[in-house]
């Protein structure tokens, strides 16, 4: 895929999913390992495909694994291989999904998963390119392009002692972090579009109509599962409601019930006033402090776009 397609692959036009899919295309062109982080369902296996075809290796394998489905007593087998008699049932010697993905793409789903054992030897691997199969005593070259993704917060894990930090590390050298839908409000109706009519198409009926009331309560709706949340609401939709036009009454109960409570005021003006410059400087330094300098992660925190807190940055000389 030709990196000015990245765009066709995905539906939206807010500058906080355009700002990931810039860095995405940059980061297409190498070999660099990609740490994808990003809320369930907000389309962190899109970006890892994107980034494989517009990759020098699209015309190689691009081997996916969920690593949450690895039962744990086989993952280590089911990454690097096995060969025979190397534990009770080995009949045979096997690949593991490492040696699938040679001179192609390994996406490594859920990278949270994994236990501290198998995370000691994937930074091997990372570090070296050298496989070692269960049960072998030589390790092999494989020459793979290592894509990870994770809904976890991996510095949270690595405080609880579930994430090696020496891993985190080895794998954050370009970090993409997808936006969940409810800070993409303005694409909201681009997906909805989208969704609405492919799906009218596949099932072949009339695509339904939306009502202003009806997206006015998808736009309040957080989305907690996020994209593929909407898509499978669309669907939902497109079944039981073709050629219909969807008031706000036929939206399912999640939706049309939700109150967002009044936001309390979190800053309290005194009387002898303050300085705005002053008050912007402090909460962009405890932005970042929050983030350990994540400027993408600040900048949401914020609700500001990444270059816009940039500028601030610049402008208030803050580093």
């Amino acid at each position: 895929m030709a990196l000015e397609n990245f765009e066709n692959s995905l539906i939206g036009e807010s500058p906080e999913l355009n700002s990931v899919i810039w860095a995405a295309k940059i980061t297409a062109a190498s070999d660099v390992t990609v740490l994808i982080q990003g809320e369930s369902g907000s389309g962190k296996e899109i970006f890892a495909k994107l980034i494989h075809n517009g990759s020098k290796r699209n015309l190689q394998k691009l081997v996916s694994v969920n690593c949450a489905a690895i039962p744990e007593n086989l993952a280590e087998s089911m990454l690097f291989g096995h060969i025979k008699g190397s534990f009770t049932g080995a009949f045979s010697n096997q690949e593991g999904y490492i040696q699938a993905a040679d001179k192609g793409t390994l996406f490594l789903d859920e990278i949270g998963e994994l236990s501290l054992s198998v995370q000691a030897k994937l930074l091997r691997f990372l570090e070296s390119s050298e496989c070692q199969k269960v049960g072998s005593a030589s390790a092999e070259q494989v020459d793979v392009r290592v894509i990870v993704a994770t809904n976890r917060d991996l510095r949270a894990e690595i405080e609880k002692g579930n994430f090696r930090e020496d891993l985190f590390y080895r794998l954050h050298i370009v970090p993409l972090e997808i936006p969940p839908l409810r800070e993409r409000t303005g694409d909201l109706q681009l997906l909805l579009k989208h969704f609405n009519h492919s799906l009218a198409a596949q099932y072949g009926v009339k695509p339904a109509v939306y009502s202003k009331s009806a997206v006015k309560c998808l736009k309040a709706y957080p989305w907690p599962g996020n994209v593929r949340e909407l898509r499978n609401f669309c669907e939902r939709m497109s079944i039981l409601l073709a050629g219909k036009t969807i008031e706000a009454e036929n939206l399912p109960a999640e939706i049309k019930n939700v109150h967002r409570p009044k936001q309390a005021s979190i800053v309290s003006l005194p009387e002898s006033g303050l300085s705005l410059e002053k008050v912007e400087i402090e909460l962009i330094q405890q932005a970042l402090d929050k983030t350990s300098g994540n400027r993408s992660r600040a900048a949401r925190l914020l609700g500001l776009t990444r270059d816009t807190l940039l500028y601030r940055m610049k402008k208030y000389a803050l580093s």
